[in-house]
């Protein structure tokens, strides 16, 4: 029920009492506002903005902050709305003890642009403690024989609210001898005392019991009781008289315990026990019962606790003489304590610019702090000043407030950031002096430019590489920290506008690592460059370049290819070789190219496989097959032969030819075809034969001729862009193994060498000659554009395509050719 009714005493007063603005024009910064004690956390207190003058959103856009005094901060400010707000429940009695006007001091901290505005807060009490006895049953020791209007002093009560919710009477309940009177003094709360109205009488009533009950002025009353019990004794007559009313008395904050602080005396006329004196420290609150204490017999008051001017200025001690027979007499010591400097300057930092722009110009605010020093009266004037040869400086502002601005140019790359030692130091005596510490951190500026470990780079790439192959990375480093340290990697187009380069390398724009977008081929290309350039992150940001050489290594990717024979894809083609024709004679030649280079170009032939491994051999060098040995009658009129191209590349890449030697005994004589007998094994009329044999020789004639007037047409039209020579080398022996023949061949045709075949008649020794040699200019491996092999060279846009072209089948490239 107490709990209740204290709940809603306290409700219906900070309801009644107006919550108010108060700015005052004579602080010219300073803003005073008042609030009720226990108001709930989260309550409304005023809108600081509209105090400031400004806008809705400014508290926010410029980093509104409190900042208290204090260790603590009883308030919190919406930045948004700028207004105030009580952080958590105020109790006064907690924060200012007996002390009123109860006021709060914090300041408003503006950071961009750095600007403080002092504030304070004057917390009104409320009737929220009810009067308190600390001896809820005190015991009177009263003669009998005391005179009327004897008046006997009672314990105070203790109330913690101040003003009209403090203490402000006393009622005693109804008896016949006792009445009460109140009374005033300085420093202290009211006080009663009993006032004898009756004579007392032992043996008629030996004990007297008493209510007292002590009311404040709230609304509504708080009360508090307390039980007195009145022992009558038997008769004393004399009271202890002191020798003096009131005992002043000066100590120094800074005694230790058991300093002597007054002594009291008291004189009784009376004699025997009743003129035995004790004294004591009655009816004193707690604090002075912690603070002093007194010699019950020689009545000398001494410290036995510490003292502190900055808490407790003065003293009132209560100081009793009771007598052996129960009388007792009250005095007072007024202690008034000494200050003395024992407090060093306090120094208390606001607000801090950290970290600070490398490129702040000179006095630009870092700081904001305040000096205080609690011994101000004794302690002097306070300087403040740096401990080290820093590029700061301090200037006053107001009052007892800094700041501390920069005095020269900064650099992060040379000091990144400082520790300020900031000394506070008064006159004393002695003199004290205080050290605070702020880290200030210098923020980094984009001055400084991407710097690539070299100039130029050369990397290496092997044709047929995988799309999106590492090729290597380029990296360059910034002194700048954070966002103007990041480096961004971009290609730059060639200084020509060629924009090729872009379909084959991308870079990663993170950390400079290159990548192939597509399957490099050397037959196009052999290497190419471009520029890579490095972007910091700065707001303005700097940047610089390296070259990039790229270096495409050739691979053994293209088989040789057969230009001549040229291979059909239904029919092998067919040689005629007179029966006359002895060894050594030149049958046919076998042509072949291969697209790559070194020693991926070198060809040898080899013969595979023969109708007779003993009748024919090939020149591993230039791929002649010539005849081995006299054609006898014996030897079959159809010789089928396979060839074997291979290149010397690792792994070396080969492929065949197929062709059928007809054995005649004179170019007159029909041109027949021998088909398969393991593919026909059904006998073929002979006229039927002979007539598809002549059909056939026809058409081969129409063609090789059409071929020869188109190749000669293309040789007069084409204008030599390299001249070679073919040597042929012969050997004068063609020994082959019936297996196929491995030889160190080191001789190729390095372009396409097709021979004009003419036909001889008359003597039986009569043959196929290569009587004459031309050299048009294939554009091999492209069929149109042409290859610059130098650094930095156009790129051919046909590449892929011809590549395609190369990779298929014989009689493909055979037509392509054609």
């Amino acid at each position: 029920m107490a709990g209740a009714r204290r709940k809603s005493l306290q409700s219906r007063q900070v309801g009644s009492l107006l919550i108010f603005l108060c700015v005052s024009v004579g602080g010219a910064t300073t803003i005073r506002y008042s609030v009720a004690e226990e108001m709930e956390s989260g309550s409304f207190v005023a809108n600081v903005a509209k105090d400031l003058g400004l806008e809705v959103g400014k508290l926010a856009a410029r980093r509104a902050r409190l900042v208290s005094e204090g260790n603590k901060m009883h308030f919190r400010l919406h930045r948004k709305t700028g207004d105030l707000f009580v952080k958590e429940k105020l109790d006064r009695e907690s924060l200012c003890g007996k002390a009123d006007p109860c006021v709060l001091h914090f300041e408003i901290i503006l950071v961009e642009p750095l600007q403080s505005f002092r504030a304070e807060v004057r917390v009104f009490d409320i009737n929220d403690n009810a009067p308190v006895f600390l001896n809820k049953e005190p015991l009177l020791k009263i003669p009998e024989s005391t005179p009327l209007g004897s008046r006997f002093p009672l314990q105070s009560a203790q109330d913690l609210d101040v003003g009209l919710n403090g203490l402000q009477n006393y009622t005693l309940s109804a008896n016949g001898y006792f009445h009460l009177h109140t009374r005033f003094r300085s420093h202290r709360p009211k006080y009663a005392e009993l006032v004898l109205n009756k004579p007392l009488d032992r043996e008629e009533q030996p004990e007297v019991n008493l209510t007292i009950m002590a009311v404040d002025g709230g609304s509504p009353p708080k009360s508090g009781t307390a039980h007195i019990r009145v022992v009558v004794l038997d008769v004393n007559d004399h009271v202890p008289q002191f020798s003096r009313p009131v005992y002043p008395a000066q100590v120094s904050e800074n005694s230790p315990n058991g300093s002597l602080v007054a002594t009291v005396t008291a004189m009784d006329l009376d004699e025997g026990t009743n003129k035995a004196i004790t004294y004591s420290l009655a009816q004193n609150p707690e604090a002075i019962l912690k603070t002093f204490q007194i010699d019950s017999q020689t009545g000398e008051v001494r410290l036995r606790g510490t003292l502190d001017f900055e808490d407790i200025e003065t003293y009132d001690i209560d100081i009793q003489a009771t007598d052996g027979g129960g009388l007792s007499a009250h005095s007072k010591v007024l202690v008034e304590v000494v200050d003395v400097n024992d407090n060093p300057p306090e120094v208390m930092v606001s607000s801090v610019s950290s970290p600070l722009p490398e490129d702040s110009p000179p006095q630009t605010v870092v700081a904001l702090f305040t000096i205080r020093d609690r011994d101000i009266r004794v302690g002097g004037k306070v300087t403040c000043f740096l401990r080290e040869d820093l590029p700061f400086v301090i200037k006053p502002t107001f009052g007892n407030s800094y700041s501390l601005v920069t005095d020269r140019s900064l650099d992060r790359e040379e000091v990144s950031g400082y520790n300020i030692t900031l000394v506070a130091m008064d006159t004393g005596p002695p003199s004290l002096s205080a050290e605070t510490m702020i880290e200030v951190l210098i923020s980094d500026v984009n001055d400084n430019p991407p710097i690539f470990r070299e100039d130029s780079y050369i990397l290496t790439v092997r044709e047929n590489n995988s799309p999106a192959v590492f090729i290597g990375q380029v990296h360059a480093e910034d002194l700048d920290l954070g966002e103007n340290a990041q480096i961004t990697y971009s290609l730059l187009p060639p200084k020509n506008g060629d924009l090729s380069v872009f379909a084959y390398i991308s870079i990663n724009s993170d950390n400079g690592k290159l990548y192939a977008l597509r399957t490099m081929d050397y037959e196009a290309i052999q290497d190419f460059q471009f520029v890579v350039k490095a972007t910091d992150g700065g707001f303005l940001s700097l940047n610089s370049q390296a070259t990039v050489r790229v270096v495409v290594l050739d691979d053994n990717d293209n088989r040789p290819m057969i230009l001549y024979p040229l291979q059909n894809g239904t029919l092998p083609y067919n040689d005629l070789v007179p029966r006359s024709a002895e060894a050594g004679y030149l049958v046919t030649k076998v042509v072949a190219v291969d697209g790559d280079s070194g020693q991926n170009s070198w060809l040898s032939y080899h013969l595979l496989k023969a109708t007779d491994l003993g009748l024919f051999c090939v020149q591993r060098q230039n791929g002649e097959i010539r005849t081995l040995r006299q054609i006898s009658e014996r030897d079959p009129m159809m010789q089928k032969l396979i060839i074997l191209i291979q290149d010397h590349g690792q792994p070396a890449l080969s492929t065949t030819v197929s062709l059928n030697i007809l054995l005649v005994d004179g170019f007159s004589e029909p041109y027949l075809q021998f088909q398969d007998p393991t593919k026909h094994s059904r006998k073929v009329n002979p006229s039927t034969k002979y007539l598809v044999i002549s059909l056939a020789i026809l058409s081969f004639l129409f063609l090789l001729s059409v071929t020869v007037i188109f190749i000669i047409h293309v040789y007069q039209k084409i204008k030599y862009r390299e001249k070679f020579t073919i040597q042929e080398h012969f050997y004068d022996d063609c020994n082959f193994s019936n297996n196929l023949v491995q030889g160190q061949g080191n001789g190729s045709l390095s372009q396409p060498c097709p021979y004009e075949m003419c036909s001889a008649t008359g003597t039986g020794n009569s043959e196929f000659r290569f009587l004459k040699r031309f050299m048009p200019n294939f554009p091999f491996p492209h069929a149109t554009g042409e290859i610059k092999m130098e650094a930095g060279s156009s790129l051919p846009l046909n590449s892929e395509r011809n590549k395609s072209r190369r990779s298929e089948g014989h009689d493909q490239v055979s037509d392509d050719y054609m």
